[in-house]
């Protein structure tokens, strides 16, 4: 992609990432309230969980998500949630399988924080680890982080140090080939996903 291609990739991407996540707010925001009073009545505590990510050039940021963990759960780094993990409530379960849990997601596109598209947010504790066994991975951090990628796409979610190295070589693939019409492509697949319930 040459510089003039790339610069209006750029321009019309940032600008269809907030319109389509201020859109899904607003269409999302009656399910979202529901949610919200599901996750406080079943578990109590705070309806959105916060955790720092790393963003583009290795900026810190918040990230969004409705809490699918029972409240005091041992949330410490080195513990990302799988299918299978106990901590998990049973709403979050529904919330997993159909990726709801990250609707928040969109208030960080609004913030600029993120894109619709682009690599999932790590935990940085996990970037140093990935980056000692594939340096590679140290050019996504040139993107803003997505709340779907194409690594999300064609692997699925990765809950451990050798998934996310397994995963990299799609988002490494989505680096060189970016586009409109590539994200728009991922935009549909995540659908398809969201409506199988193929979440976690």
């Amino acid at each position: 992609m040459d510089r003039a291609n790339f610069s209006f990739y750029r321009i019309v991407k940032t600008s269809c990432d907030y319109i389509f996540a201020a859109i899904c707010l607003i269409v999302l925001s009656p399910l979202a309230i529901i949610l919200c009073i599901l996750v406080f009545t079943t578990g109590g505590g705070p309806v959105i969980y916060s955790q720092k990510r790393s963003g583009r050039n290795g900026k810190t940021f918040m990230l969004y998500k409705f809490r699918s963990l029972r409240h005091g759960a041992n949330e410490d780094i080195d513990l990302i949630a799988d299918k299978n993990d106990l901590r998990i409530t049973r709403i979050g379960k529904i919330m997993r399988r159909y990726k709801l849990d990250e609707i928040p997601n969109f208030l960080n596109v609004l913030r600029g924080e993120m894109s619709v598209v682009g690599p999932r947010p790590e935990q940085e504790y996990y970037i140093e680890k990935i980056i000692r066994r594939a340096p590679e991975y140290s050019d996504l951090l040139k993107l803003k982080p997505g709340v779907t990628s194409w690594g999300e796409v064609k692997y699925g979610y990765a809950s451990n140090l050798d998934q996310m190295v397994e995963r990299l070589e799609y988002d490494l693939y989505y680096l060189e080939h970016r586009s409109l019409m590539f994200d728009l492509k991922i935009i549909f697949e995540t659908i398809g996903i969201v409506l199988r319930g193929r979440g976690i």
